[in-house]
């Protein structure tokens, strides 16, 4: 029997706890989205009303809902072999995703560690780091380095990597060392000259630079230039630091390339990705390495990393990713993703004349503004238009005062052609409403 509206919400509110969400507002006053099915570009709510999922449900459903080939592979794996353990045990879907996986990744990874999401792809990184600078002989080397502003995702360790300090604060004492550089995104030649300073003055503590290429997201989609990432990779090559780049949001054709690295052929030691790995199908991600990084746990038993999870590598997540690769050749999705972009880019370059906006940008698949009154992750001003476009038939989640896009790469022209007049015109009324 399927709940109506009102019984899911009841049930909810008594049992459910929500991620980024101040649970006594939302259980005395949000009237939530119930969303039944999804297809497409397209959420479908319990009202009978659809929305453009303006986010791609946290940056995830990068080949949109319920794509026929994704929904088969799972289909066909699921009746052949849903799991087994990948400690010791080798299975098909595992090696060969591992195999093409490596293909695709930029310059010399080619090791494959495979773990459930973002968080855990990045902690798998961290530790992988410390354990890489002790068996290398530089047992010193246990702090790590991030952007102001940095987020890399929400387990114990990498949120000491986490830039917004609201996030980091609940934790504070009990995380790893890690020293913030200025961003680039608030000017190259300070970000350049403070990294070059701590490198040159502490290279020997640092095991690891750990950055979003090119774009921080929970910042506020804030994009930096791309020189950048050339001098972290001179620099942390000169100084024996690792160089670690979250592709979790920026992989995957986001910013225009599979790799946002790839914007400047830079080569990490390290590379996470999760998100669109599996178009937000299944919990499933990876970290790669350079056999560089792999050797120094070859030897005896002692220098072999023991970690893991329960699902790592699993074959219904390794299936699925197979197809999203396969996908991404056969469907031509980076190179019809362009055309999209450039619409993203002109619409979020027109809005900058709106009243209230205080500055846009873009990159890929990637617009973003931001808007006057309020400063930070709590601001409210870009809930206002969420609230608009909400009414217009669009499903926007802010970060703050940042109201951004990042819809599927395939969404359909029109329908991102509708998002984005959505988007200007709940700016507008949201802006007119607040003045």
């Amino acid at each position: 029997m399927t709940l109506d509206r009102a019984s899911i919400v009841e049930i909810d509110k008594k049992t459910v706890w929500h991620p980024y969400t101040p649970m006594q507002q939302y259980i005395e006053r949000a009237r939530p989205l119930v969303i039944e099915r999804a297809q497409g570009a397209r959420l479908f709510d319990a009202d009978g009303r659809s929305y453009i999922d303006g986010n791609a449900s946290w940056w995830t459903a990068l080949l949109g809902h319920g794509h026929p080939r994704i929904i088969e592979a799972l289909g066909r794996q699921s009746r052949r072999l849903c799991h087994t353990a990948l400690a010791g045990i080798v299975h098909e879907q595992a090696a060969r995703l591992a195999d093409e996986l490596v293909q695709v990744a930029p310059g010399p990874l080619c090791r494959v560690f495979f773990s459930d999401d973002g968080s855990t792809a990045v902690e798998v990184a961290m530790k992988m780091a410390l354990q890489y600078q002790r068996q290398s002989g530089q047992a010193g080397r246990t702090r790590f380095v991030a952007l102001e502003g940095a987020f890399h995702g929400e387990t114990l360790g990498v949120t000491a990597l986490g830039g917004v300090e609201l996030f980091r604060r609940p934790f504070a004492g009990v995380l790893l060392d890690c020293v913030h550089v200025p961003s680039a995104a608030d000017g190259y030649e300070r970000a350049f000259g403070a990294l070059e300073q701590l490198l040159t003055e502490s290279g020997r503590d640092i095991a690891a630079v750990v950055l979003e290429p090119l774009v921080q997201g929970a910042a506020g989609m804030r994009i930096y230039d791309a020189r950048y990432l050339v001098m972290a990779r001179e620099l942390t090559r000169r100084s024996g630091v690792l160089l670690v780049l979250d592709e979790v949001f920026t992989g995957y054709g986001r910013t225009g390339p599979m790799w946002a690295s790839e914007h400047v052929d830079v080569h990490p030691d390290i590379l996470c990705t999760a998100k669109g790995f599996t178009a937000g199908t299944l919990p499933m991600a990876a970290t790669l390495v350079t056999e560089q990084v792999f050797e120094a746990f070859l030897g005896d038993a002692s220098r072999a990393f023991y970690y893991g999870h329960t699902f790592c590598g699993n074959p219904l997540g390794a299936a699925v990713a197979r197809e999203v690769l396969a996908i991404y050749r056969d469907e031509h999705v980076l190179e019809r993703a362009r055309g999209k972009a450039r619409r993203i880019a002109e619409a979020f370059a027109g809005m900058a004349e709106i009243p209230g906006v205080v500055s846009t940008r873009s990159l890929g698949m990637i617009g973003a503004l931001e808007l006057q009154h309020g400063d930070g992750y709590l601001a409210q001003s870009g809930w206002r238009v969420y609230e608009q476009a909400l009414e217009r038939g669009a499903y926007l989640r802010p970060l703050g005062n940042v109201v951004y896009v990042t819809p599927s790469l395939n969404i359909d022209d029109d329908e991102l052609d509708a998002l984005l007049s959505i988007v200007d015109s709940s700016v507008r009324a949201a802006v007119s409403e607040g003045s």
